[in-house]
Protein backbone atom coordinates (compact mmCIF):
# COMPACT_ATOMS: atom_id res chain seq x y z
CA UNK A 1 0.00 0.00 0.00
CA UNK A 2 1.26 3.64 -1.08
CA UNK A 3 2.08 6.26 1.31
CA UNK A 4 -1.01 8.42 0.08
CA UNK A 5 -3.33 5.32 0.38
CA UNK A 6 -2.37 4.68 4.07
CA UNK A 7 -2.76 8.25 4.80
CA UNK A 8 -6.67 8.62 3.10
CA UNK A 9 -7.39 4.85 4.95
CA UNK A 10 -5.88 6.76 8.25
CA UNK A 11 -7.85 9.71 7.92
CA UNK A 12 -11.12 7.53 7.38
CA UNK A 13 -10.26 5.82 10.55
CA UNK A 14 -10.12 8.82 12.09
CA UNK A 15 -13.52 10.40 11.15
CA UNK A 16 -15.57 6.68 12.10
CA UNK A 17 -14.12 7.20 15.27
CA UNK A 18 -15.53 11.21 15.43
CA UNK A 19 -12.32 13.20 15.47
CA UNK A 20 -12.64 16.36 13.86
CA UNK A 21 -10.57 16.82 10.56
CA UNK A 22 -9.40 19.77 9.00
CA UNK A 23 -11.46 20.60 5.82
CA UNK A 24 -9.41 19.70 2.19
CA UNK A 25 -9.27 23.74 1.39
CA UNK A 26 -7.42 24.39 4.72
CA UNK A 27 -4.22 22.48 3.65
CA UNK A 28 -5.00 18.61 4.22
CA UNK A 29 -4.40 16.47 0.34
CA UNK A 30 -2.91 20.13 -1.06
CA UNK A 31 -0.22 19.91 -3.03
CA UNK A 32 2.98 20.53 -0.58
CA UNK A 33 4.53 24.04 -1.81
CA UNK A 34 7.76 24.23 -3.93
CA UNK A 35 10.52 25.82 -2.78
CA UNK A 36 9.98 28.59 -5.72
CA UNK A 37 6.51 29.15 -3.75
CA UNK A 38 8.14 29.36 -0.51
CA UNK A 39 10.94 31.74 -2.20
CA UNK A 40 7.52 34.07 -3.38
CA UNK A 41 5.60 34.28 -0.49
CA UNK A 42 8.55 35.29 1.66
CA UNK A 43 8.42 39.14 2.53
CA UNK A 44 10.22 41.72 0.84
CA UNK A 45 13.67 40.80 1.21
CA UNK A 46 15.08 41.57 4.76
CA UNK A 47 18.64 42.72 3.38
CA UNK A 48 20.08 44.66 0.63
CA UNK A 49 22.42 41.52 -0.33
CA UNK A 50 19.22 39.65 -1.00
CA UNK A 51 17.16 42.22 -2.37
CA UNK A 52 19.82 43.85 -5.09
CA UNK A 53 22.26 40.60 -5.66
CA UNK A 54 22.44 39.90 -9.54
CA UNK A 55 23.04 36.87 -11.04
CA UNK A 56 26.47 35.78 -11.59
CA UNK A 57 27.00 32.85 -13.70
CA UNK A 58 30.66 31.06 -12.87
CA UNK A 59 31.68 27.72 -14.23
CA UNK A 60 32.65 25.68 -10.89
CA UNK A 61 35.93 23.89 -10.38
CA UNK A 62 36.51 20.50 -9.10
CA UNK A 63 36.56 21.75 -5.59
CA UNK A 64 33.41 23.84 -6.18
CA UNK A 65 34.09 27.22 -5.84
CA UNK A 66 33.54 29.87 -8.98
CA UNK A 67 36.04 29.65 -11.63
CA UNK A 68 35.01 33.02 -13.20
CA UNK A 69 34.66 35.78 -10.59
CA UNK A 70 32.38 39.40 -11.51
CA UNK A 71 33.55 42.65 -10.06
CA UNK A 72 29.85 43.60 -10.65
CA UNK A 73 28.78 41.15 -7.98
CA UNK A 74 29.84 44.22 -5.55
CA UNK A 75 26.88 46.18 -6.91
CA UNK A 76 24.64 43.94 -3.81
CA UNK A 77 26.71 45.68 -1.37
CA UNK A 78 24.20 48.91 -2.60
CA UNK A 79 24.35 52.66 -2.78
CA UNK A 80 28.43 53.00 -2.81
CA UNK A 81 29.68 55.77 -0.64
CA UNK A 82 30.08 59.06 -2.24
CA UNK A 83 33.39 61.02 -1.18
CA UNK A 84 33.67 64.36 -1.38
CA UNK A 85 37.30 66.58 -0.75
CA UNK A 86 36.97 70.96 -0.89
CA UNK A 87 39.99 71.74 -3.18
CA UNK A 88 41.94 75.10 -2.28
CA UNK A 89 41.42 76.56 -5.10
CA UNK A 90 42.80 79.97 -4.41
CA UNK A 91 46.19 78.22 -3.77
CA UNK A 92 45.55 76.49 -7.01
CA UNK A 93 45.22 79.47 -8.33
CA UNK A 94 48.33 81.04 -6.89
CA UNK A 95 50.18 78.07 -8.83
CA UNK A 96 49.16 78.34 -12.06
CA UNK A 97 46.15 76.51 -11.89
CA UNK A 98 42.79 77.38 -13.57
CA UNK A 99 39.90 78.32 -11.06
CA UNK A 100 36.22 79.23 -12.26
CA UNK A 101 36.28 82.20 -10.28
CA UNK A 102 39.97 83.50 -11.64
CA UNK A 103 40.33 84.00 -15.50
CA UNK A 104 43.90 83.76 -16.09
CA UNK A 105 45.82 84.18 -19.08
CA UNK A 106 46.22 80.08 -19.14
CA UNK A 107 42.68 80.10 -18.89
CA UNK A 108 42.43 81.50 -21.91
CA UNK A 109 45.00 79.22 -23.67
CA UNK A 110 43.50 76.14 -22.57
CA UNK A 111 40.20 76.81 -23.96
CA UNK A 112 42.36 76.59 -26.96
CA UNK A 113 43.73 73.61 -26.41
CA UNK A 114 40.45 71.81 -25.43
CA UNK A 115 38.81 72.82 -28.44
CA UNK A 116 39.70 69.77 -30.70
CA UNK A 117 39.96 67.33 -27.93
CA UNK A 118 36.31 68.24 -26.87
CA UNK A 119 35.16 67.83 -30.67
CA UNK A 120 36.88 64.31 -31.21
CA UNK A 121 35.06 63.35 -27.84
CA UNK A 122 31.59 64.16 -28.32
CA UNK A 123 31.99 63.16 -31.96
CA UNK A 124 31.61 66.36 -33.91
CA UNK A 125 35.05 66.44 -35.62
CA UNK A 126 35.41 65.73 -39.75
CA UNK A 127 35.98 61.84 -38.86
CA UNK A 128 34.65 59.59 -35.92
CA UNK A 129 37.11 59.36 -33.41
CA UNK A 130 36.99 55.86 -31.62
CA UNK A 131 36.84 56.04 -27.48
CA UNK A 132 37.20 59.55 -28.18
CA UNK A 133 36.40 60.33 -24.81
CA UNK A 134 39.29 58.97 -23.10
CA UNK A 135 42.11 61.21 -23.22
CA UNK A 136 45.56 60.24 -22.23
CA UNK A 137 47.85 63.33 -20.97
CA UNK A 138 51.61 62.22 -20.98
CA UNK A 139 54.93 63.59 -22.03
CA UNK A 140 58.43 62.09 -22.92
CA UNK A 141 59.97 62.72 -19.53
CA UNK A 142 59.15 63.30 -16.06
CA UNK A 143 59.26 67.15 -15.15
CA UNK A 144 57.76 68.12 -18.59
CA UNK A 145 54.51 69.43 -17.34
CA UNK A 146 52.07 66.42 -17.72
CA UNK A 147 50.01 66.88 -14.33
CA UNK A 148 49.94 70.40 -14.40
CA UNK A 149 48.93 70.39 -18.09
CA UNK A 150 46.14 67.25 -16.86
CA UNK A 151 44.67 69.64 -13.92
CA UNK A 152 44.14 72.35 -15.99
CA UNK A 153 42.34 70.59 -18.86
CA UNK A 154 40.08 69.24 -16.45
CA UNK A 155 38.98 72.27 -14.93
CA UNK A 156 39.07 74.28 -18.29
CA UNK A 157 36.65 70.92 -20.12
CA UNK A 158 34.55 71.62 -16.33
CA UNK A 159 33.54 74.74 -17.43
CA UNK A 160 31.60 73.41 -20.26
CA UNK A 161 28.16 73.74 -20.34
CA UNK A 162 27.69 70.40 -22.00
CA UNK A 163 30.57 67.88 -20.61
CA UNK A 164 31.48 66.72 -17.27
CA UNK A 165 35.05 65.47 -16.50
CA UNK A 166 36.20 62.57 -14.11
CA UNK A 167 40.33 63.12 -14.07
CA UNK A 168 42.21 59.59 -13.34
CA UNK A 169 45.26 59.16 -11.85
CA UNK A 170 47.16 56.87 -14.26
CA UNK A 171 50.71 57.08 -12.94
CA UNK A 172 49.99 54.03 -10.44
CA UNK A 173 53.69 54.11 -9.94
CA UNK A 174 54.46 58.02 -8.69
CA UNK A 175 50.69 59.46 -8.86
CA UNK A 176 51.16 63.67 -8.03
CA UNK A 177 47.54 64.27 -8.24
CA UNK A 178 46.95 63.56 -4.22
CA UNK A 179 49.95 66.32 -2.91
CA UNK A 180 48.77 68.78 -5.69
CA UNK A 181 45.18 68.84 -5.40
CA UNK A 182 44.61 67.02 -1.33
CA UNK A 183 43.27 63.77 -2.08
CA UNK A 184 43.47 61.68 0.92
CA UNK A 185 44.89 57.69 0.39
CA UNK A 186 41.63 55.82 -0.82
CA UNK A 187 40.81 52.97 -3.30
CA UNK A 188 41.51 53.46 -6.66
CA UNK A 189 42.24 52.29 -10.22
CA UNK A 190 44.58 49.57 -9.25
CA UNK A 191 41.73 48.65 -6.99
CA UNK A 192 38.73 48.17 -9.26
CA UNK A 193 41.02 45.66 -11.20
CA UNK A 194 42.23 43.62 -8.10
CA UNK A 195 39.42 43.54 -6.17
CA UNK A 196 35.90 42.49 -6.15
CA UNK A 197 34.30 44.08 -2.91
CA UNK A 198 34.29 47.03 -4.64
CA UNK A 199 32.55 49.52 -7.47
CA UNK A 200 33.60 52.15 -9.35
CA UNK A 201 31.83 54.23 -7.61
CA UNK A 202 33.66 53.62 -4.73
CA UNK A 203 36.78 54.91 -5.72
CA UNK A 204 34.86 58.41 -7.36
CA UNK A 205 35.32 61.56 -5.20
CA UNK A 206 33.53 64.36 -5.83
CA UNK A 207 34.93 68.23 -5.73
CA UNK A 208 33.85 71.38 -4.87
CA UNK A 209 33.74 71.96 -8.81
CA UNK A 210 30.65 70.79 -9.97
CA UNK A 211 31.59 69.31 -12.91
CA UNK A 212 34.91 67.43 -12.17
CA UNK A 213 35.26 63.64 -10.32
CA UNK A 214 38.22 62.26 -9.38
CA UNK A 215 39.57 58.76 -9.43
CA UNK A 216 43.02 58.21 -7.39
CA UNK A 217 45.14 56.10 -8.72
CA UNK A 218 44.96 53.15 -5.55
CA UNK A 219 46.82 51.03 -4.24
CA UNK A 220 50.49 50.17 -5.65
CA UNK A 221 51.00 46.90 -7.20
CA UNK A 222 54.06 45.56 -8.63
CA UNK A 223 52.34 43.51 -11.91
CA UNK A 224 50.45 47.44 -12.77
CA UNK A 225 51.78 47.13 -16.17
CA UNK A 226 49.62 43.62 -16.44
CA UNK A 227 46.88 45.06 -15.05
CA UNK A 228 46.42 47.59 -17.12
CA UNK A 229 46.85 45.70 -20.06
CA UNK A 230 44.42 43.33 -18.90
CA UNK A 231 41.10 42.55 -20.56
CA UNK A 232 39.61 43.63 -17.15
CA UNK A 233 40.82 46.80 -17.97
CA UNK A 234 39.09 46.87 -21.23
CA UNK A 235 35.93 46.33 -19.38
CA UNK A 236 36.24 48.66 -17.20
CA UNK A 237 37.40 51.75 -19.66
CA UNK A 238 34.01 50.53 -21.46
CA UNK A 239 32.33 50.71 -17.95
CA UNK A 240 33.73 54.59 -17.63
CA UNK A 241 33.28 55.59 -21.25
CA UNK A 242 29.89 54.41 -21.50
CA UNK A 243 27.91 55.32 -17.77
CA UNK A 244 27.76 59.16 -18.84
CA UNK A 245 27.03 60.17 -21.96
CA UNK A 246 28.75 63.89 -21.54
CA UNK A 247 31.82 62.61 -19.74
CA UNK A 248 35.29 63.33 -21.08
CA UNK A 249 37.81 61.31 -18.94
CA UNK A 250 41.25 61.83 -19.05
CA UNK A 251 43.73 60.29 -17.80
CA UNK A 252 47.06 61.70 -16.05
CA UNK A 253 49.78 59.09 -17.37
CA UNK A 254 53.49 58.28 -16.51
CA UNK A 255 56.15 59.60 -19.11
CA UNK A 256 56.32 57.54 -22.17
CA UNK A 257 60.01 56.62 -21.95
CA UNK A 258 60.01 56.36 -18.28
CA UNK A 259 57.66 53.62 -17.78
CA UNK A 260 55.65 50.52 -19.54
CA UNK A 261 52.62 51.29 -17.94
CA UNK A 262 51.84 54.63 -20.18
CA UNK A 263 52.88 52.54 -23.04
CA UNK A 264 50.25 50.24 -22.23
CA UNK A 265 47.87 53.01 -21.41
CA UNK A 266 48.08 54.44 -25.02
CA UNK A 267 46.77 51.53 -26.37
CA UNK A 268 43.23 52.21 -24.86
CA UNK A 269 42.95 55.69 -25.12
CA UNK A 270 41.25 57.87 -28.06
CA UNK A 271 43.52 60.37 -27.79
CA UNK A 272 46.89 61.58 -26.10
CA UNK A 273 47.76 64.84 -25.56
CA UNK A 274 51.73 64.79 -25.50
CA UNK A 275 52.85 67.52 -23.19
CA UNK A 276 56.78 68.80 -24.58
CA UNK A 277 58.73 71.17 -22.73
CA UNK A 278 60.04 74.16 -24.56
CA UNK A 279 64.11 74.58 -24.99
CA UNK A 280 64.67 71.79 -22.69
CA UNK A 281 63.14 68.09 -24.58
CA UNK A 282 65.32 67.67 -27.77
CA UNK A 283 63.75 66.77 -30.74
CA UNK A 284 64.75 63.05 -31.07
CA UNK A 285 63.35 62.22 -27.45
CA UNK A 286 60.25 63.36 -28.54
CA UNK A 287 60.29 61.36 -31.45
CA UNK A 288 61.38 58.01 -29.54
CA UNK A 289 58.15 58.60 -26.89
CA UNK A 290 55.81 58.61 -30.14
CA UNK A 291 57.16 55.98 -31.83
CA UNK A 292 56.50 53.72 -28.45
CA UNK A 293 52.77 55.08 -29.25
CA UNK A 294 50.80 51.85 -31.54
CA UNK A 295 47.49 52.19 -31.79
CA UNK A 296 46.45 55.19 -30.88
CA UNK A 297 46.42 57.57 -34.31
CA UNK A 298 44.83 60.86 -32.33
CA UNK A 299 47.86 62.25 -30.88
CA UNK A 300 48.01 66.65 -30.10
CA UNK A 301 50.78 67.95 -29.04
CA UNK A 302 51.60 70.89 -27.04
CA UNK A 303 54.02 72.93 -26.35
CA UNK A 304 54.98 73.90 -22.42
CA UNK A 305 57.15 76.11 -20.83
CA UNK A 306 57.51 78.35 -23.65
CA UNK A 307 59.04 81.89 -22.80
CA UNK A 308 56.98 83.39 -25.80
CA UNK A 309 55.17 82.24 -28.69
CA UNK A 310 52.39 83.65 -30.64
CA UNK A 311 49.18 83.44 -28.83
CA UNK A 312 51.00 84.84 -25.64
CA UNK A 313 53.34 84.30 -23.28
CA UNK A 314 54.44 80.90 -20.80
CA UNK A 315 52.23 78.72 -22.73
CA UNK A 316 51.64 77.33 -26.41
CA UNK A 317 49.69 75.23 -29.03
CA UNK A 318 50.86 73.73 -31.83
Amino acid sequence: MSVIDQAAKRLQELQRAGAEVPARDSGVGAPLPTPEAMVRDRPAAHSPEVALAPRVDALETSKGKPAVRSRRRVAARGTPTTRHIELDLVALTARGFISPESPTQIADEFRVIKRPLIRNAVGKSASPVKDGNLIMVTSALPGEGKTFTSVNLAMSIALEFDSTVLLVDGDVAHPQLPNLLGIPSSPGLLDLLTRDDIDVGDTLIKTNVEKLTIMPAGSRHRQATELLASEQMVGLLQELGARYPDRIIIFDSPPLLATTEARVLAGHMGQILMVVAADSTPQSTVQAALNTIESCEVVLMMLNKARKTEVGTYYGYY
